[in-house]
């Protein structure tokens, strides 16, 4: 089962969105320089849809996004997680930020209204970075994705 560590409202994770991004810990991917090594540890609470829909309860009208920070050890219940939200909370968008190269073939991409790949890798720098190796992707009308990316850079 996933845990999170902590949660907070952000507004740079996600463009246009009030985002509630969610960390999760328990990360496989442990890229070196990592700016989060905490999540590495398999710490903190199970991530149910319990307290998902708290989270909900306690933002409501304040967020536009939930974004999962994380999860990569188990893709499969993230994506559960989100059509969860897509369920029983439409009123949301949906993101995933994950430090994978690619998207596990277990997860439906369509499930997701973002999704950011790449590990982070320091001399290629953070997504504000034109040569970052990471990208954003967000999902159109017709399901189909486009690069993002380019809305962080200055």
């Amino acid at each position: 089962m996933l845990k999170y560590v902590n949660s907070g409202i952000v507004f740079q994770e996600i463009p246009d969105e009030v985002t509630l991004s969610i960390n999760i810990s328990n990360c496989p991917c442990r890229c070196p320089g990592c700016h989060s090594k905490y999540l590495w540890a398999d710490t903190g609470e199970p991530l149910t849809t319990d307290v998902l829909d708290q989270f909900i309860r306690d933002y409501g009208t304040d967020i536009t996004c939930v974004c999962f920070m994380g999860g990569d050890a188990e893709p499969e219940y993230v994506n559960e997680l989100a059509l969860y939200i897509h369920r029983e909370h439409p009123r949301y968008k949906v993101a995933w930020y994950s430090g994978r190269i690619r998207i596990p073939s277990v997860v439906h991409k369509s499930d997701f209204d973002y999704i950011k790949v790449g590990p982070y890798i320091a001399h290629l720098g953070s997504l504000k970075e034109r040569t970052t190796n990471q990208r954003l992707y967000k999902r159109t009308n017709e399901d189909d994705f486009i690069d993002i990316t380019s809305r962080f850079w200055k």
